[in-house]
């Protein structure tokens, strides 16, 4: 799971370099976000702007992240592409994620595979 780390005004930025967010990442994506987000600290926003194709085990993995971190640690989203923002939709998600247009400029991003 490839995805880069980095801050924007007190948050936890991580974006998601994979194309596909489905049941063949699913859990290497939870264990990443785990590993990021190990450390306490400030809200997370996940940038989905590369992933193109995401399935019920894609979004199981992100609601799963959501509780990971849990109320005190809010998880929000950013800049799904027009096929990710529909399973949100239809699953009706977009009322439970708070969801950006875009990314965040960021400083200090690094890649982790």
């Amino acid at each position: 799971m490839q995805f880069s780390i980095g801050q924007s005004g007190g948050a936890l930025v991580i974006d998601v370099l994979e194309t596909r967010l489905d049941a063949a990442v699913a859990l290497s994506f939870k264990d990443a976000i785990r590993s990021a987000t190990s450390s306490p600290g400030s809200p997370v926003i996940l940038g989905l702007s590369h992933v193109e194709f995401m399935d019920s085990s894609g979004l199981g993995a992100i609601v799963g992240a959501m509780k990971l971190l849990g109320s005190e640690r809010p998880l929000e989203l950013a800049a799904p592409s027009a096929s990710v923002m529909k399973v949100f939709r239809l699953t009706r998600m977009d009322t439970v994620f708070r969801i950006h247009d875009q990314l965040p400029d960021t400083h200090g991003l690094s890649a982790v595979q």
